[in-house]
């Protein structure tokens, strides 16, 4: 069975909007039937139809904005450009002071709205600095109109503005958290990518090492030794249909690695190569929690061992708490075994995982390899 794949979710597919959002929002502008109401009552007066009108206009704007609003919040958008929101709170400010030219007392209906709409959309600075200008403003002039007391409607519009304020501050939190999803599901696809990269190097870095040394020993004793060249032929077949299978097995998300499967493995290649193997008898004193990290380690000794060393002897030793690959080849100075590699950077990270450290260090003369769990 495959593994499961980790997938990036688009910000469409965190949250959709429900259906019946607008409809909720559409219930508070029962508020503003007085002032419509008003107007209806001066429906002969030109006063009466702006002021009407105006108040339509109003709740549509409102409206708008609202959706608008609701619509970046679901594409996870926590603050939408001015250059959008400061045309709808200019046309309802507009039609706020219509209403108000038109209506008179009841016209002030527009503030509560006009400042949920500035908190909704405005930086939280600015929002509060715009919601106490409001109400100010809308209770000095009905002083000066003469319309009396208007602390309802200052209590109204600062009960609105705090409560839409703390919505929005949820709404922030949930943002949030969304992208933080979003990010982590990212990590999660590099993170697998990575292991497989990883995974792939070392499989077919292996396989193809000994395919291409045992074709160019086929290549040499063509003419010489025909049956062992054959015999290398056949080899060259069973090998790469092994090559073939591990890569499978990667592609499927199975990992798992044999310590005496690489140990006749290491044997065969360092056969192949003409270089003189040394191997322990078995694997039986290694914990199960560290052969497959021994087995990898086997693997990329051994294949290092064969591409870059030189050597004529390679001699693997296992203990409990280490496993070990030393040869008599050229030292550090052979490519790879200078620490850069993608199969000891793979290698380390096997070994940290389970508490292990990789230790490499040049001989007098050679290389050595080594895993080791305190």
């Amino acid at each position: 069975m495959s593994e499961p794949r980790a997938e990036v979710a688009q910000p469409s597919q965190l949250a959709q909007p429900g259906r019946l959002g607008p409809l909720f929002a559409a219930v508070w502008l029962f508020f503003l039937l007085d002032p419509l109401s008003t107007g209806w009552d001066h429906r002969d007066e030109l006063t009466g139809v702006l002021g009407a009108v105006a108040t339509i206009a109003f709740a549509v704007l409102y409206m708008a904005l609202w959706i608008r609003m609701r619509t970046d919040r679901h594409r996870l958008v926590e603050e939408p450009p001015l250059r959008f929101t400061v045309p709808y709170l200019a046309g309802l400010a507009a039609l706020g002071v219509l209403m108000v030219a038109c209506l008179g007392e009841t016209g002030l209906a527009s503030v509560v709205y006009l400042a949920v709409a500035c908190v909704m959309v405005l930086p939280m600075r600015i929002a509060a600095v715009a919601v106490v200008v409001l109400v100010v403003g809308s209770v000095s002039l009905s002083s000066a109109a003469g319309w009396g007391s208007q602390l309802g409607l200052a209590f109204g519009t600062l009960a609105a503005s705090v409560a839409v304020f703390g919505l929005r501050l949820v709404m922030r939190r949930n943002i949030q958290l969304l992208l933080a999803e979003q990010e982590n599901a990212q990590l999660a696809v590099e993170n697998e990518r990575t292991r497989f990269a990883r995974d792939l190097h070392d499989i077919l870095g292996h396989s193809l090492t000994v395919i291409t040394v045992k074709a160019e020993l086929a290549q040499r004793l063509f003419d010489i030794d025909p049956d062992r060249a054959r015999a290398e032929i056949a080899d060259l077949e069973r090998l790469s249909r092994d090559a073939l299978s591990d890569v499978r097995r990667a592609v499927e998300g199975y990992r798992e690695l044999t310590l005496p499967g690489e140990l006749a493995r290491a044997r065969t290649a360092l056969a192949a190569a003409e270089i003189e193997a040394r191997l322990p008898g078995s694997a039986d004193d290694v914990p199960t929690e560290l052969r497959e990290l021994f087995a990898w380690t086997v693997r990329e000794g051994v294949t290092n061992v064969i591409r870059h060393s030189g050597a004529r002897t390679c001699e693997v030793r296992l203990s409990p708490t280490c496993a070990e690959v030393r040869d008599d080849g050229t030292g550090a100075g052979g490519g790879a075994h200078a620490g850069g590699g993608h199969g000891l950077a793979g290698l380390r990270e096997r070994a940290s995982a389970v508490g292990a450290t990789v230790v490499t260090r040049s001989l007098e003369p050679g290389f050595c390899l080594q895993v080791v769990r305190a």
